[in-house]
């Protein structure tokens, strides 16, 4: 998509597009940048759930479309009407995600297909439609949500963890490919998070017991501002928690038969 030549006006706010904005770490992150003034756009699957949060934020701050971010089409379309509506794309927040926990043999194969579908694909998609609508915005990033499970393969994450790898791989491979454009690019790789993805999972696997759910949506998002905010030096990955910052200095530091072992210990295979 070429949108240079094209006129529209451009909101003296900032604006940042959130996908898989209806709960969780999407919803929190959306109250947040509302409530230090900037313009949200919401979009995800419940298309009740983003409408109602646009009518508490108002038609001046926000607007909301139920959006399927496994279809391409249908993402470019929501980031064109976007940026006809605002004229900037401060952030790009690839955060709709799906998980589905258990043995990998016990999975049913379509849902593993899903998973890919929505946590890489619509990263994917997510990145590539906004990249037209980023290069124009000055001082714009583009911010994955990745996952914990993205530092060392976890047993009963396997599909799930393979896609954080993936996002975490993209992540590091744009933010040097669109350096030259002057576009950040970060990931967040937080370990469990209290959201309804994580609540309401069946019969939750023996890492979520052992290692506990200790950060909450609201802290997530923090790590989502403070990562749009940062200009100090270059930064990829953000481990939001000093729990998630050990895991990831450990399997730095540790040599990868400690990691295995660790990993098995934690999960109980």
């Amino acid at each position: 998509m070429n949108i240079q030549g094209t006129h529209v006006r451009t909101m003296s706010q900032p604006a940042i597009f959130i996908t898989g904005a209806a709960a969780g770490i999407g919803r929190a992150t959306a109250e947040l940048y509302a409530a230090r003034g900037w313009f949200v756009g919401l979009y995800d699957l419940a298309g009740s759930a983003v409408e109602g949060l646009r009518q508490k934020f108002g038609a001046s701050q926000a607007i909301a479309e139920q959006l399927d971010v496994t279809d391409p089409a249908a993402v470019e379309a929501a980031l064109l009407r976007f940026w006809n509506k605002t004229g900037r794309l401060d952030v790009m927040f690839n955060c709709a995600g799906i998980l589905t926990t258990g043995d990998f043999a016990d999975i049913p194969l379509a849902r593993h297909h899903l998973l890919v579908d929505v946590n890489l694909k619509g990263v994917i998609n997510g990145a590539h439609a906004a990249f037209p609508f980023l290069k124009q915005t000055r001082g714009s990033c583009l911010i994955n949500m990745a996952s914990a499970s993205a530092i060392h393969g976890t047993p009963a994450f396997a599909t799930y963890g393979a896609t954080k790898f993936a996002v975490k791989g993209l992540t590091e491979a744009l933010s040097i490919e669109w350096a030259q454009h002057r576009i950040r690019v970060m990931d967040l790789m937080p370990l469990f998070v209290a959201t309804p993805m994580v609540n309401n999972v069946a019969a939750p696997p023996k890492s979520i017991g052992r290692l506990g759910v200790n950060l909450t949506a609201e802290d997530v998002a923090l790590a989502v501002w403070k990562a749009a905010n940062w200009r100090l030096w270059p930064r990829v990955h953000w481990y939001p928690g000093a729990q998630t910052k050990g895991l990831a200095w450990s399997n730095k530091l540790l040599p990868a038969v400690l990691n295995r072992y660790s990993t098995k210990v934690v999960t109980g295979y």
